[in-house]
């Protein structure tokens, strides 16, 4: 799709999706600067370590997060700078974060067709896989990282984004 096609289909979204996608740009910079970063140090930003949050969530929640997934999904595709596994994974994650969505991210670790050491992240929001869905169950597990909301936290974060439920 040409470069004029796209500019017209973005502006023909609501504004609440364009916000969302260009939120989604910005967070995957973000995430693109927390990689470049020692992970002892960035660690502690991704939630709690080993904590799985709740594999359940409400049918507006699942809205919410399959745009978020898709408007992450296509913006790292515009990106000048290399948006993976783990930069899609962060900066979903900080999405959700600020919407007040419970959310785990996985590291995994496996081998590629040639025997050589691979790694992937993917992130899931109760039982729907936010990023990194291709290929996930081909690793083995070796971090996990819960970012659970408070009860109070998430009444509060929720009504600020009624708008991009419908």
């Amino acid at each position: 799709m040409g470069l004029y096609r796209k500019a017209r289909r973005y502006m023909s979204f609501p504004i609440a999706i364009k916000l969302m996608y260009i939120e989604a740009y910005f967070y995957l910079a973000w995430g693109r600067v927390f990689k470049l970063f020692p992970f002892q140090k960035v660690s502690s930003s991704l939630g709690e370590p080993m904590k799985e949050t709740p594999h359940g969530h409400t049918e507006q929640e699942f809205s919410l997060v399959r745009q978020i997934s898709r408007a992450v999904h296509t913006m790292s595709r515009v990106t000048w700078w290399e948006s993976q596994c783990l930069v899609k994974a962060v900066a979903a994650m900080k999405m959700l974060e600020r919407r007040g969505i419970p959310s785990t991210l996985y590291l995994g670790s496996g081998r590629d067709d040639k025997g050589m050491m691979v790694a992937h992240a993917w992130l899931r929001c109760g039982s729907y896989i936010v990023t990194g869905r291709e290929g996930h169950e081909r690793y083995a597990v070796v971090g996990i990282f819960g970012k659970d909301m408070g009860a109070g936290d998430l009444n509060l974060k929720r009504s600020s984004d009624k708008e991009f439920l419908h």
